[in-house]
């Protein structure tokens, strides 16, 4: 199928070409048309939280929206005569825009626990009748502009809350563009010919480009997270130029060795574009597994990023093929000086040198690779989910002025608020939530002045008491409050009443996140290695490389997860990059690290074991395999593996933390695995197993679809290639 495919778009490269050119024209016009914008929704099912956001928002909707904090601080303190009108004229401006149905101004009764001891900060409170990831990010910076404006002589001004977040993300930075750069030199230095290089740029270009606008079309259906394009850009970028890399590779090899273009079209479809497809599949795979973890908020991720990897692998066998056919022979014009290469001859170079010398050695290199793996991955026992909060951000935004304004005057417990919504029987029941009330203010983790009184709604069927605690929102105290106010004091106050109360607020909504996070994770990482061990053993008939593959990747997974722990909790190198602060890992992050790394380290493995599975079914010989293989491919892995990780570092250099961790923990399991992994562990283990690397029960054959390398056999190959010859003779 693949090399009719191959066949085709290369005898029809125009047509071909133009196809593509209008789909990425039309998916581009869709996707702006149809944009269905970011949801940053923190809904989690059967979360207590969330139970009590919807409560609210079903019987209070006046209490259910996000809010706007507007805190300042006054050099002369908040009483002198020129700081009030100057704050009622903020306040009323900022009521105006649209959504804020309420405004609560320090210096009003509901207020005058808003004002810290020394007098000097206060903050006031705009209320939303929506959430704040569902408002038009101009609506937050209209806001920051007014409150920038309004700053100045002697008092200042600064906003925290969703909506002012939301319009300060940094969607863009210079990632995607430092991350092509590094790839265009790598490749310039890897092929030698500005033609080669071009070929894998290109195909980055569009599979990117198509995948963003798919996600635009997908953020109609599902909640899409605003990181999603960065995230589907990082891995786009990423296996864009790494497929296309390994079918030009294959593609040169073939002219090099004396084939015709479109001969040397077909054997890198067949072979390298097989592998592509194969590897695209297992990515595919580990990123729409983060589905099962019932995440609505990830749904988005998944689905963008799958979008960006099939769109990049249909390119492959189809742009690709194409583009080939213009450049025929001329693949290697404009050529670098003194960096020109060829892919033949390849047991002449250092990497079959080291091929052999790992295997004269196995036990012991092999030892000490694995040795250096575990020591990676030790660390990761003492990773720590959460969710960062603004000390983590640059210094330069509203949010993070805010969040130290807040601490200086009234302590770090501001920053993360807590609710108790409760469903009332009838209005008189009301009265039983004073007893939680004083339990509450009595808590020693609570500043006692901050808990509300019981708030009812109009129709007397709702109730809500608001409270401060006094640490923030990661610190294990507040999460010890939440789950004592879970298990003991609501109880308490409802047991026999009819009424149904639920703790809500920031620290509770991540804290239900960590444990849906952390309690269905085993099933996903599951779910995920079983689907890859299939098809793995389907793609090359055994059952001992399928499994070594399977434990291999997650132990470069777990390194990753290690390096992470090391530099954003221990905080060793962190000024590196970038990062201001240590703390907890985004609780998202490691499940979101294992979809990717898992599919993407399968890439190596696939391209890597397919040239051995092929040497192999060629020579029978497991050790020459083993050997040819990776000197083979090592070349092309090695620079797959720099572009990989100079994309994903360059994304590192923003100023979003979540983005800097998963770009620091994917550049480093890639590099674990392209060297440690792939090129010490594996042949390693290759060697010591012999000819049992390809061992597979003889019951369990007939029941794996062949879908593998074994029919990449010379001899046929070499006969459809004369085919195809011939034909192309008739067709002249």
């Amino acid at each position: 199928m693949l090399e009719r495919l191959a066949r085709t778009c290369y005898r029809h490269r125009w047509r071909v070409l133009v196809l593509w050119i209008v789909a990425f024209i039309a998916f581009g016009a869709f996707g702006k048309a149809l944009d269905g914008g970011y949801a940053n929704s923190t809904k989690l099912p059967g979360s207590d939280a969330v139970a009590g956001y919807d409560l609210l928002k079903a019987r209070f909707p006046q209490q259910s929206g996000d809010s706007v904090r507007v805190v300042f601080k006054a050099d002369r303190g908040i009483d002198d005569p020129s700081v009030r009108p100057r704050v009622e004229a903020l306040l009323g401006e900022l009521s105006r825009q649209p959504h804020v149905s309420g405004t609560t101004s320090p210096y009003s009764p509901q207020g005058a626990r808003n004002i810290s001891p020394d007098r000097t900060i206060a903050f006031g409170d705009l209320q939303l009748d929506k959430p704040g990831f569902q408002l038009e990010k101009s609506e937050g910076t209209a806001m920051i502009d007014a409150a920038k404006k309004a700053s100045g002589n002697g008092v200042t001004f600064a906003l925290s809350g969703n909506l002012i977040q939301q319009a300060e993300f940094s969607g863009s930075g210079p990632g995607e563009g430092l991350g092509i750069l590094a790839a265009v030199v790598i490749l310039l230095i890897a092929f030698g010919s500005v033609i080669a290089m071009g070929l894998p740029i290109l195909m980055a270009i569009v599979g990117i480009g198509i995948g963003l606008a798919i996600v635009e079309l997908i953020a109609n259906f599902v909640p899409v997270p605003n990181f999603t394009p960065i995230v589907a850009a990082m891995i786009g970028i990423g296996v864009g130029i790494d497929y296309a890399l390994f079918i030009v590779t294959r593609y040169r090899q073939g002219l090099h060795d004396g084939l015709d273009p479109e001969s040397a079209v077909v054997l890198a479809t067949r072979t390298a574009g097989r592998a592509v497809v194969f590897a695209g599949t297992i990515v595919v795979i580990s990123v729409l597994g983060m589905l099962l973890m019932n995440l609505p908020f990830l749904q988005g991720v998944a689905f963008g990023s799958a979008a960006a990897v099939a769109v990049t692998v249909i390119g492959s066998i189809t742009l690709l093929p194409a583009m080939l056919g213009f450049c025929g022979k001329k693949i290697d014009s404009l050529r670098v000086p003194f960096l020109h290469s060829t892919e033949t001859d390849y047991r002449s170079g250092g990497w079959f040198r080291w091929s052999r010398q790992v295997q004269r050695r196995p036990w012991l290199l092999g030892g000490v690779g694995l040795v250096v793996l575990v020591a990676l991955a030790i660390p990761a026992f003492s990773l720590k989910l959460g969710f960062p909060d603004e000390t983590t951000q640059p210094k330069s935004r509203m949010s993070t002025q805010s969040y130290y304004l807040l601490t200086a005057g009234f302590g770090p417990g501001y920053t993360g608020q807590l609710l108790v919504a409760a469903q009332l029987p009838n209005r008189q029941s009301s009265t039983a939530l004073e007893s939680l009330r004083s339990r509450l203010q009595s808590d020693a983790d609570v500043i006692p002045q901050t808990v509300s009184p019981v708030i009812l709604n109009p129709a007397g069927d709702t109730a809500l008491i608001n409270l401060t605690p006094k640490s923030g929102s990661q610190a294990d105290a507040t999460k010890a409050l939440v789950k004592r106010m879970r298990s003991d004091y609501v109880p308490a106050a409802t047991s026999g009443t009819g009424i149904k109360a639920h703790v809500g607020g920031i620290t509770a909504i991540f804290l239900d996140q960590d444990r849906a996070t952390s309690s269905r994770l085993p099933v996903f990482i599951g779910v995920v290695v079983l689907l890859s061990f299939l098809l793995l053993m389907g793609v090359f008939r055994s059952v001992l490389v399928a499994l070594k593959a399977a434990i291999m990747n997650l132990l470069s997974i777990a390194a990753a997860y290690g390096v992470l722990v090391m530099v954003t909790q221990w905080g060793w190198g962190k000024q590196l990059f970038g990062i201001h602060h240590t703390g907890p890992i985004t609780n998202f992050i490691p499940m979101m690290m294992f979809a990717i790394l898992f599919g993407l380290s399968m890439d190596y493995e696939v391209f890597l074991l397919s040239r051995i599975r092929e040497e192999y079914l060629r020579t029978g010989e497991n050790a020459l395999a083993v050997a040819d293989g990776l000197a083979a491919t090592a070349r092309v892995i090695t620079a797959a593996a720099a572009i990989m990780i100079c994309v994903f570092l360059a994304f590192v250099l923003g100023d979003e933390l979540a983005i800097k961790q998963i770009g620091l923990g994917l550049a480093s399991a890639i590099f674990i695995d392209a060297t440690l992994v792939r090129m010490v562990i594996v042949p390693s283990t290759m060697e010591i197993l012999g000819n049992a690397n390809w061992w597979l029960p003889k019951w369990l054959d007939p029941l794996i679809p062949h879908i593998g390398f074994e029919s990449v056999h010379d001899a046929d190959l070499e006969a459809e290639l004369a085919e195809i010859g011939a034909e192309g003779e008739r067709v002249g």
